[in-house]
């Protein structure tokens, strides 16, 4: 790219973006940068840098924060019902404005029709929407089933089956009520609110009990339970993770869990601060699912809850539970589909960095660890690997396709995976220089791929690479142009030069690094460099180290902050300029779109900042304002098909950051760009249980951090604890110190206790996820969900299931070398095993926090008893792991018995052509194991622990044959009885046929 002198720079200004296209004024750029990790820009090579006002939006203050704000309840008038007619499942009626129209933030709409239906005996669905809709304002208020999928009446449900009651009001304006049928208590009401629905704005909430307990509402970095005084923001932004902000994912479902005492007449009396631990309670549980893709506000207030949406209908899903796994199962079940099953390999260790250079070091660091004997199954390049950062191309010097070929094929032929970053939008190439032609880009524009201005040029924002495009998914669903297709074809393409073997999705929020089409009339620019110092430049040195270093690594931690301060001082923080603040009103008659009359608490303010802006152009005429939240939905959608077709007959690996209802069964997530801090791996628990709820089990975070430096304490714990997270990897950001876990003796040391029970346990999670995609269980699980009568457990988020067997309690706390934890159900007969020593927990008392042992190498896990538990020898990869000999480990209850299941097949097809079900049953001192099913698994069972055997065995017999006395041991102290050495015994493989095993 030619130099640029200020004069031309200051000819560029008068060319720059105006608000029609989106919503800020920009100053001249600023001075030409540099673009890095790319084999092309240097010193010499100067690229333009994109003004940082480029980002800046209205300066709007958000209508919770306005002391000025208007509140809805005190100038609407609410709605009255009438022409009432009763159907087989619920009733119809039509709803028309109580009193003058308040027009407070948004255009009134006069006459609304609701419908109640009993779907199912379990949910009830509310649909409230305008009377008289147009194709020319449908998807104002419609969410189209092509994008969102949504719940269906069941067949001949009458409204009497239903467990739930409905009932209705209009006095002294139209409200309504949802019971418990089996014990009158109110779900949701609505009575003493005025519903409010405008054109860009529905206001509606239910009172709820004292200190209520919700889940759910995200993505957000909060405690699991929500809390009875936030705001809760959902709209997808490209934030990292601010902790209570919205960040990337929506969510709009929440469970609420209630705790009653039971009277001698079997009354119940709801207790709001149930904690005497010698008391007996009953939980129900019940879940809410707003069916829409508007931004929005959820306000939780000590007396119930607000829901502040700014479009489309209010479309409500009640789940009656009564427990939390029955809400969450009927909700994928019914509404979101269930989650995707995931190929076996995926379960394996990942790891990856913003930073690894080439083929050359990404090998280095496989081979390291080889040599530390540290099991890795997939190595990832973050953008790195890309041609100037644009998607389906490598960089020619440092990511050859012909080096590539090498390495993936000796990747590949150790049993182990390569995946690759695809952002999100698609670089523009320059028009007036040859030599930066791109493909991928024309061929979008030849398929009617991208995202338009309203004037119907194609729509440019700024990202990585410079400026972009940004595919236009929901113009290819509701109008059949050509970006799905076009994707797909991308991919087959590039599969051609690459043999990945999942991707990973960013920046789908959809991201953009300026306000409005910044690019047009600009793509002579490119490419452009971001209007910020990326980490490990100039000016954004990475110095920050985890809380409490200064306590483990004085001198370090004096020279970071030296070092800091003189950063500071040199270059100091970009403050915004002062600019008025400003606050949006209604637009009679129409609806304003880029500045909505209510402006929510989002974290950019301008619902344009860094983002698309919401007057972008969908193929068809649709706005960007309508379907924000659904980018990143509609993106890993597209992605899922194709890499059907890249792999065909295989199940696609996808991780997305963007996410939505529904998501899940095309995709997992990972929790975004969090930091190398303590408190973030605290929340990382809160953050993947949510996500058992929304659907999503295929969950983890950057391990270790990915902002800001690790340390050798912090890694460690994190290490352990993510061991026990169903995505399991480590990233870290540009700049900053390498964190892989060989880095630091002790993290060494406890990734490899902690990896090896995770690859003894692959068989029992893989086992979870088949359960999840066959019947929408859980993967990672709270507390509370499994024991839902321990009202105590209602906070309890610093401990986990996985699944219904294994309990994870790390320790959380620098500096610490113990943790506290509770088991649950010991009051009421559950016994619980140390998964090292294999032998029951004593002593403990319902509710009783325990202090635990837990030195910097070691994390507490422990085994449910009644539970019976597939293992297999751990190996360096899954693929080696799957050749070992299996295991069994049964944890007897007080009664002597247990339980569990295994599920086999080829651990990669999307239709097994063979599978196979096994059940253990143990019970009266045996143990049956009974196969059902077509896949062959030829390796034999090596062992068997029992644990919880009250008296010692005189004889152990195998199939009616007694096993010889140097086969099994038994120990009195820790009535642990284990069998070993049995592979002889199952030369046609451990589950090729019915058996028993009895002790006597």
């Amino acid at each position: 790219m030619a130099l640029f002198t200020w004069l031309s720079l200051f000819l560029l200004s008068t060319v720059l973006p105006n608000r029609a296209f989106g919503q800020a004024e920009y100053p001249a750029p600023t001075r030409p940068g540099t673009l890095p990790g790319t084999a092309t820009a240097t010193a010499n090579n100067p690229v333009f840098t994109v003004p940082r006002s480029a980002d800046y939006g209205l300066n709007l203050i958000p209508n919770l924060l306005d002391p000025e704000a208007v509140d809805p309840q005190d100038v609407c008038p609410g709605y009255k019902a009438s022409n009432v007619l009763e159907t087989v499942n619920g009733f119809t009626a039509d709803l028309h404005l109580a009193g003058p129209a308040c027009n407070v933030y948004g255009n009134d709409i006069e006459d609304l029709t609701l419908f109640v239906r009993h779907q199912a005996d379990d949910r009830l669905h509310i649909q409230i929407q305008p009377r008289y809709i147009g194709q020319e304002n449908e998807t104002w208020f419609l969410l189209p089933e092509a994008l969102v999928s949504r719940p269906v009446d069941g067949r001949g449900l009458y409204a009497a089956d239903s467990k739930l009651d409905v009932s209705w009001t209009s006095e002294p304006s139209f409200a309504f009520t949802i019971k418990r049928k089996d014990t009158g208590d109110i779900l949701f009401t609505t009575e003493g609110r005025a519903l409010v629905f405008e054109d860009q704005f529905i206001e509606f909430g239910s009172s709820l009990p004292e200190n209520y307990n919700l889940y759910g509402l995200g993505e957000v970095i909060h405690g699991l339970r929500l809390g009875n005084y936030l705001n809760r923001t959902v709209f997808a932004d490209d934030v990292g993770d601010a902790v209570d902000s919205n960040i990337y994912g929506s969510h709009p479902i929440y469970l609420d869990t209630r705790y009653f005492t039971k009277g001698e007449s079997g009354k119940l009396t709801y207790v709001a601060d149930a904690d005497d631990k010698k008391k007996e309670y009953l939980s129900y549980t019940h879940g809410v699912y707003l069916r829409n893709a508007h931004a929005h506000e959820v306000l939780l207030r000590p007396s119930g809850i607000t829901w502040r949406v700014l479009g489309g209908t209010l479309d409500l899903y009640i789940y009656s539970g009564p427990t939390a796994e029955d809400v969450t199962k009927a909700y994928q079940k019914s509404a979101i589909g269930l989650p995707a099953m995931q190929q076996y390999w995926t379960l394996g260790y990942h790891q990856c960095r913003w930073g690894y250079n080439n083929w050359t070091e990404l090998q280095t660091v496989i081979d390291e660890f080889a040599n530390f004997e540290i099991p890795l199954e997939t190595i990832w390049t973050d953008i790195d690997y890309m041609n100037q950062y644009r998607d389906f191309e490598n960089d020619p010097k440092r990511f050859s396709y012909e080096e590539g070929v090498e390495f993936l094929s000796k990747l590949h032929a150790n049993g182990q995976h390569y995946v690759p970053i695809v952002d999100s939008a698609i670089y523009a190439p320059n028009p007036e220089n040859e030599f930066d032609a791109y493909p991928p880009f024309d061929r979008g524009v030849d398929a009617n791929a991208f995202v338009l201005n309203p004037d119907g040029s194609i729509y440019y924002g700024a990202v990585w690479p410079g400026y972009t495009a940004f595919p236009d998914w929901v113009g290819a669903v509701l109008n059949g142009t050509g970006a799905i297709n076009w994707w797909i074809d991308e991919f087959i393409r590039y599969s051609k030069l690459v043999a990945f073997d999942g991707i990973w999705i960013d920046m789908s929020e959809v991201a953009s690094f300026c306000v409005g089409s910044c690019g047009t009339g600009n793509l002579t620019l490119n490419p452009v460099h971001p209007p910020f110092e990326l980490p490990g430049e100039l000016g954004n040195l990475v110095l920050e180290y985890p809380e409490g270093f200064e306590l483990t690594n004085e001198t370090e931690a004096l020279v970071a902050a030296s070092r800091l301060r003189e950063q500071k001082e040199t270059h100091p923080t970009v403050v915004r300029p002062d600019r008025p603040i400003t606050s949006t009103t209604p637009t009679p008659g129409a609806r304003n779109i880029n500045w909505p009359p209510y402006t929510i608490h989002g974290f950019y303010g301008d619902m344009a900042e860094h983002a698309l802006s919401p007057n972008g152009t969908h193929h068809g005429g649709t706005v960007e304002y309508d379907f924000h939240n659904l980018f990143g939905h509609q993106i890993l959608s597209a992605t899922y098909q194709a890499l059907l077709r890249v792999f065909e007959g295989k199940r696609p690996f996808i991780i997305g950051r963007s996410t939505f209802a529904g998501s899940g069964k095309w995709a997992g997530h990972w929790g975004g760009d969090n930091q190398s801090t303590w408190r973030s791996m605290v929340f990382s628990i809160s953050q993947a249980l949510s996500f058992s709820i929304f659907g999503i089990p295929m969950f983890g975070v950057d391990t270790c951090g990915f902002s800001g430096n690790s340390n050798m304490e912090l890694c460690a714990r994190w290490m352990e604890l993510s061991a026990f997270f169903p995505f399991y990897r480590n990233h870290n950001t540009l700049g900053a110190d390498p964190q892989e876990p060989y880095r630091w003796e002790a993290v060494m040391v406890a990734t490899k206790k902690a990896m090896n029970i995770r690859y003894t346990l692959l068989p029992y999670m893989y086992t979870l996820f088949a359960r999840a995609n066959s019947n929408g269980d859980t993967v990672m699980r709270a507390l509370a969900w499994e024991f839902p009568n321990e009202p105590w457990l209602a906070n309890a988020d610093l401990q986990f299931m996985l699944g219904q067997a294994v309990m994870v309690t790390p320790c959380l706390n620098q500096g610490a070398s113990t943790v506290n934890g509770v088991f649950p159900g010991v009051g009421s007969g559950t016994v619980w095993y140390d998964w090292y020593n294999q032998t029951a927990v004593k002593g403990v008392e319902r509710g009783q926090n325990v202090t635990i042992s837990a030195p910097l190498t070691h994390i507490p896990v422990y085994l449910r008893g009644g539970n019976i538990i597939p293992t297999q020898e751990p190996g360096m990869t899954t693929a080696e792991s799957r050749k070992n000999p299996w295991g069994l480990i049964v944890a007897l209850d007080l009664s002597g018995n247990a339980e569990g299941q295994l599920y086999l097949d080829d651990g990669e097809s999307l239709v097994p052509a063979a599978k196979t079900w096994v059940k253990f049953f143990a019970g009266s001192s045996s143990l049956n194991v009974a196969p059902e099913g077509n896949y062959l698994d030829r390796n034999p069972l090596g062992t068997v622990s029992i644990m919880g055997v009250a008296t010692a065995p005189s004889k152990v017999v195998l199939e009616g044959k007694e096993l010889d006395s140097s086969s099994w041991t038994y120990s009195d102290e820790s009535q642990l009885l284990i069998l070993k050495d049995l592979k002889e015994h199952f030369p046609e493989g451990a589950w090729t046929s019915h058996w028993e095993l009895t002790w006597a």
